[in-house]
Order: C-alpha cells, then structure tokens, then sequence
C-alpha cells in the first residue's frame, strides 16, 4: 500500500481537498487495503463520531468487512446503550474488554496504567483473536496535538499495518459525512462533548483542542489512551 512520504504531504492534502475529493480518498483507500488483506482487514470502532463515520465507510467497501470494539467498566451509560445498539445491527462487531482487578481510582492516582490494562490489553487481545493483518481506526490528524505526526497507511508494528482513512479530515467534515449519511452517533455528543471517552476522564469544553476535554487535570490531559502509541503485537506485556 502506499504511504504518504512526509507531514507536509499530509497537511497539504488537510487543506487542498474538498469534502467529497476526501470521502473518495477515504474509500479508495479502505477498498485498496481490503483487496489487499481481505477478512484480515478489520475495522476499531470506538464508537465515537470518527469511528462511525469509518465503519460507515467501511461498509461501503463490502459489507463483510468485521470490526472490534474495545469498552471499559468506566464507560458512561450513554455510550453502552449505544455500543448494544450497534452490536445489535452489525453482529459483525466483537466487544473487548479487560474486567481484571485495578486499585480504586487508578486513572487518578496513574491514568497511563489505567489505560494500558483497560483499553491497550483488550486491543491487543482483538488484533490477535481476530487475526488481524491491517486494522483501520478512525484517527485524525486535525484532533489535537497529539496526532499531529501520523500518516495515512502506518506499520508501527512489524507485520501490522494500521489504516488512518479519515487522517486529513476536519471536525466539521465528519459532521457533514454523518448527516449525508444519516449514520447514528452517540447520544453524548447532543450534550456538548466533543471527544468521548470513560466517564471519571471525560469533560465538557470550549477551548479550540477536540481532546481538550480527556484526562483533564491529569498529566496526561489531552492525550491518548496508548493504542495510537504503544505496541500492540501478541509478544508486548503490559
């Protein structure tokens, strides 16, 4: 598959491409991969608007393409009414998840932990259950600061390839895909969230950053939960 040379390359695409010249890109690159991998190629569904609009996508490919969700005792109510619902239409969908004992208020006292055993265990459970060639995730390069310097077609992991379809996409674009589309999106963006995550690490904002709002006040807030960033092959141990 091919792979965007440099940022620059990536930044120039964010700006020069129209909405639709970037949902004909996004497909192209999701239907070139999936002849490549076939069922090896499979779709992470966090179930927020990103996600969606990939799985969307995705669907547009073929409609045998599988996915994964990874959720956690932490996520707010609204977000696992929705995760049913959506398993509920689309089978394909397999639900992770790690129900190990942690300390009381982990993602307090050390959210990185707390995220490595409930989100990047589970994931890497999923890329390994499911056999998992090229995993397609609905990352952006416009969220925030700290997905600035991905690209569209990854191998962070040796044998692993990870599809970014939506990379140069902004907010707004995702917004206008979802509404065209009429795809369903979680209840809790009616409320004012603009990034979803586990209710204790998930806030209301008004500031210009999308993740503004993750792990506030802690020394990880705006972050990630380590699944764009840590290793995800069966031989890494948490």
């Amino acid at each position: 598959m091919p792979v965007i040379a440099n940022q620059e390359d990536v930044k120039s695409l964010v700006e020069s491409l129209n909405f639709a010249q970037k949902v004909d890109r996004s497909l192209g690159l999701i239907r070139e991969a999936y002849e490549e991998f076939g069922e090896r190629l499979v779709v992470a569904n966090s179930l927020g608007k990103d996600s969606v609009a990939v799985w969307d996508l995705a669907k547009q490919v073929s409609q045998d393409i599988r996915g994964f969700i990874v959720t956690t005792r932490f996520k707010p109510k609204e977000t696992v009414n929705f995760m049913h619902q959506t398993v509920a239409r689309y089978p394909e969908l397999r639900v992770y998840s790690n129900d190990v004992p942690i300390p009381n208020r982990l993602y307090e006292t050390d959210p990185d932990q707390c995220c490595d055993i409930l989100k990047v265990e589970p994931t890497r459970r999923a890329i390994e259950e499911m056999n998992v060639a090229c995993w397609v995730t609905g990352l952006r390069c416009t969220e925030g600061r700290t997905r600035t310097d991905f690209q569209e077609v990854e191998e962070r992991d040796e044998g692993l390839i990870k599809l970014n379809p939506i990379l140069i996409w902004y907010e707004r674009e995702v917004w206008q895909y979802l509404a065209v589309r009429q795809v369903p999106v979680n209840p809790l963006y009616a409320k004012g969230y603009r990034s979803l995550g586990c209710l204790p690490c998930t806030r209301i904002t008004n500031g210009p950053d999308e993740r503004a709002g993750r792990w506030v006040g802690t020394s990880k807030c705006g972050g990630e939960c380590g699944i764009h960033t840590r290793p995800l092959k069966t031989d890494y141990q948490i």
